[in-house]
């Protein structure tokens, strides 16, 4: 099994990915394997909703990483998404990837195990939380709890590792994903069904 870490800070080795590193340390532990997918400083575009991917699968800009992470996405068992706060909200960037992403990739996330982690100095952590979490919520993605909001906080990798909660935070949602992943595959193991999905309904309010 496999566990897709998506960095969503422009610094690829800050406080961000000190928390997913965590998780991913605690994750291997549980002989869970994983890969921490930095989304890197460049400009990525925002969804144009021309509706493309969905004939292919794939977005029709290609000139950063999201295709990539698509790819990444498809095979992973799990997905943790980390993001720096930015004046109270994710990171700009993550969400024009994110946005992209689960347009692309449509039904493909379902029942993946999901969960979201901020980083802060201070403050903005739980409506930077809520934003993420929307993703998994209207995708039919299981949220992986954890002892408290999934946050750390600090200027510095240093500083967060200093935080010694939010450090324990991440230790116990990698084991909280480690164990949702193994009750998962002994269901399938036990011919326990997926949900039965109705078909799309979808209701506009303007007549």
């Amino acid at each position: 099994m496999n566990v897709l870490l998506i960095n969503g800070s422009p610094h690829p080795k800050g406080c961000t990915y000190t928390a997913l590193s965590e998780v991913a340390k605690t994750l291997n532990e549980e002989r869970i394997d994983t890969t921490i997918f930095h989304i890197g400083p460049q400009a990525i575009h925002g969804c144009i909703a021309c509706g493309k991917c969905r004939e292919t699968g794939y977005c029709i800009y290609t000139k950063d990483r999201v295709n990539e992470c698509i790819e990444y996405a498809l095979r992973a068992d799990g997905i943790i998404v980390g993001s720096p706060v930015f004046y109270a909200g994710p990171n700009g960037a993550l969400c024009a990837l994110l946005d992209r992403l689960f347009f692309a990739m449509g039904g493909a996330l379902a029942y993946k195990p999901a969960a979201a982690i901020t980083s802060s100095r201070r403050a903005g952590g739980p409506a930077s939380f809520d934003r993420l979490n929307k993703y998994f919520t209207m995708s039919n993605m299981p949220i992986v709890s954890s002892q408290y909001w999934n946050e750390v906080h600090g200027s510095t990798p240093e500083e967060v590792k200093k935080d010694a909660e939010g450090m324990q935070t991440m230790r116990t949602l990698g084991r909280n994903m480690a164990w949702l992943l193994r009750c998962i595959e002994a269901g399938k193991q036990n011919g326990v069904p997926m949900p039965y999905r109705e078909p799309l309904v979808r209701t506009n309010f303007i007549r």
